[in-house]
């Protein structure tokens, strides 16, 4: 797609392979900065509140580490920062990154046969003014029976650790086994399109 050349920069605080993908997707050219911050010791109840939180929390430590670096006062365009965070629901308990191949394993053999949702947040920073706009967006994966030895090679692979609940829906070994998806798949993926669009405008 060809670039929008919007009238701002964007910064992309994530190191999401799936998110950077979806953002060059829309059409925009941005940097990456990471955030680095102890995700564990945020805990909400509410997988909404989770994300939102985290995404805040990211937001945060990367206008931290940017007002330490580059002079932004130098620079005449206007800098947005998106940041998000994704969880996954599964029978009321929400999952984030696995930590164990136990874990991985106990987490995708529960989808088999069964759904899930991705409850997923997106935060934009307008660096200059401060202003911040934010929300989430939700979706339910339904998979059909996923065997034994797929799992296995998703396991060995070791992208199941690197993503919330262990679900990669893009993934070329898990799409043959997603029977549906209600909601948006972007949003399962990390970074709702839609969402996105709206904060960048309602941020400037």
């Amino acid at each position: 797609m060809v670039s929008k050349n919007p009238p701002f920069k964007i910064i992309l605080g994530s190191s999401s392979k799936a998110r950077r993908e979806i953002l060059a997707e829309m059409g925009y050219e941005f940097t990456i900065v990471t955030a680095d911050i102890d995700e564990k010791s945020i805990r909400r109840e509410k997988p909404e509140d989770l994300v939102m939180t985290l995404a805040e929390a990211k937001a945060d430590a990367i206008v931290q580490r940017l007002s330490t670096g580059v002079s932004l006062e130098e620079d005449t365009s206007t800098t947005l920062l998106i940041t998000a965070d994704t969880v996954v629901v599964y029978r009321g308990t929400i999952r984030e990154k696995p930590t164990s191949e136990k874990e991985a394993r106990e987490f995708i053999k529960g989808y088999s046969g069964s759904h899930a949702a991705v409850v997923g947040s997106v935060i934009v920073t307008n660096i200059a003014t401060g202003k911040r706009c934010g929300g989430w967006d939700s979706a339910e994966v339904y998979f059909l029976e996923i065997p034994d030895e797929v799992i296995d090679s998703l396991i060995d692979e070791g992208i199941t650790f690197n993503v919330a609940g262990g679900l990669m829906l893009e993934h070329p070994l898990t799409l043959p086994f997603v029977d549906a998806v209600v909601g948006s798949a972007d949003t399962v993926m990390g970074l709702s399109k839609a969402l996105t669009e709206k904060l960048l405008l309602e941020a400037l």
